[in-house]
Order: C-alpha cells, then sequence, then structure tokens
C-alpha cells in the first residue's frame, strides 16, 4: 500500500456522501484486496422489496474506487472511474451483502477490479469489473 489507509481513514472518507447514506461501511483492506458491507434495508431495495441493482452498483464502484486509493500516491494521482459492469446472477434475503474488490490489473495509468457481491453465506449475487483511470493531479500555478 502507498498511502497509509486503514480501514478507520477508509471509513471517514465516506462520511457525507451516498456511501454513508446507503449504510457501506469498509471491513478489511490490504493491498490488492478491499471488502465492504452494505445493509439490505429500505436505503438499498427496490419496489418488490429485493437488493437494488443500482445499489448492488453504487458497491461494487465504491469498493474497487476505493482499492485503487491504496494503491495509489494521492498526493500526486486521483483515481476515476470510467466503465463499470455487472451481471446480478441472484438475490438475498440477509439482511446485509459484502462487497469483495480483488485487483485484477494494476497499470500506471489503470486499474482494473473484480468485484463480488456476496451474501454473508458466501452466495453470489452480481460479479461485477470496474476500471478506473489513475490521473496525474496537476499542479497549481
Amino acid at each position: 500500500m502507498l498511502y497509509p489507509f486503514d480501514l478507520e481513514t477508509l471509513n471517514k472518507l465516506c462520511k457525507n456522501t451516498m456511501m454513508e447514506h446507503l449504510g457501506i461501511e469498509f471491513t478489511e483492506v490490504s493491498e490488492g484486496r478491499i471488502v465492504a458491507k452494505m445493509p439490505v434495508d429500505n436505503r438499498t431495495i427496490q419496489p418488490m422489496k429485493r437488493l437494488h441493482g443500482g445499489a448492488t452498483m453504487a458497491l461494487a464502484e465504491s469498493v474497487g474506487s476505493a482499492g485503487s486509493l491504496t494503491l495509489i500516491d494521492m498526493t500526486k494521482f486521483m483515481v476515476l472511474g470510467v466503465e463499470i459492469n455487472g451481471s446480478h446472477v441472484a438475490t438475498t434475503t440477509e439482511n446485509e451483502v459484502y462487497g469483495i474488490g480483488t485487483i485484477l490489473h494494476q497499470g500506471k495509468t489503470s486499474h482494473v477490479w473484480e468485484i463480488r457481491i456476496e451474501d454473508k453465506t458466501g452466495k453470489l449475487i452480481s460479479l461485477c469489473r470496474l476500471t478506473n483511470r489513475i490521473i496525474p493531479i496537476k499542479p497549481e500555478k
């Protein structure tokens, strides 16, 4: 890890953001792997009382983007998500889901993450892939 990220720091970054609104909380971080949980409740379900695909994608993008943050020098670079896709293969009646991110490609200008959304029993709910651009921060003149 290039930048000193721990769970407390990652979760503080989520204050006053969509991640906080959806109840997303990071639970594990290590180089090339990151995990967050999200409740399945009135904030994250659709009218049929099932986990909303959009909330699932928000969890996946949050996990992959935070994962890239842990691999860069934030004083020199920033992370921008440029493409995300997901296959929703199941639903769950559990009260929370987990986004488990693993880096597939770590280049100088791009990162590709696989994010598995699982329930607490390990059942696969969605399989997602996120591509992030790693962009140099231009010094202010």
